[in-house]
């Protein structure tokens, strides 16, 4: 069995597209995480807010995607994430540490697969998830969600946009070999940016 990666799906994704994503980006993707021995990266958020709305989500979620929709505003505080795969599953998993100033570390994890039809999703806990839709500009890779489902009993059941968080964007920019940034924003068609990290990050040895 293939050890999954997140390139592995991501090439297949983006096709083509795939051979216009900066060299270091596309060697960062390449790398799979055995089972047993994680990726590591580690970086500091110079950015971390939520609205007045984004606040009432984080705590309304918490209990269900503990550390998905965080109901704080920091800056500049690390952040440790870890990427591995398990054994005979085809799922990656990204597990984040945010070591925020004046509370308790919160931990998240999420894993991202691919649907039967092809398409990447990204699960944060109790069913929840997101489809994805990739895309290359400048050399860097971008992400958005293209609609929120929760999932029961292998079903996935679409969520109205105006009863989730809304739309999210990423965007990994590459700076050299071994660091880039991320930039995080979730916009809400009715209530605007809800919440917004951004941050540099590196790859670590274990």
């Amino acid at each position: 069995m293939m050890i999954p990666s997140e390139g592995e799906l991501f090439k297949k994704i983006l096709g083509p597209e795939w051979g216009k994503l900066h060299p270091h980006i596309q060697a960062r993707f390449d790398k799979n995480p055995l089972p047993g021995k994680p990726l590591y990266y580690t970086g500091y958020l110079s950015e971390l807010t939520c609205s007045r709305v984004g606040r009432v989500l984080g705590y309304l979620s918490m209990p269900f995607v503990k550390g998905a929709l965080m109901p704080y505003n920091d800056a500049d505080f690390p952040v440790d994430i870890q990427v591995y795969s398990k054994r005979d599953c085809a799922w990656i998993f990204k597990q984040r540490t945010y070591r925020l100033n004046a509370r308790r570390p919160v931990m998240f994890t999420s894993y991202m697969a691919e649907s039967p039809r092809g398409e990447v999703l990204e699960y944060v806990g109790a069913g929840l998830g997101m489809k994805l839709v990739l895309d290359v500009r400048d050399g860097n890779l971008h992400f958005e969600s293209d609609g929120y489902f929760w999932q029961l009993f292998g079903i996935r059941i679409p969520l109205p946009g105006l009863l989730t968080p809304g739309k999210t964007f990423l965007c990994h920019r590459n700076n050299n070999a071994n660091q880039f940034d991320i930039r995080i924003e979730i916009r809400h068609a009715l209530f605007g940016t809800t919440f917004t990290q951004a941050g540099v990050f590196k790859e670590v040895s274990a």
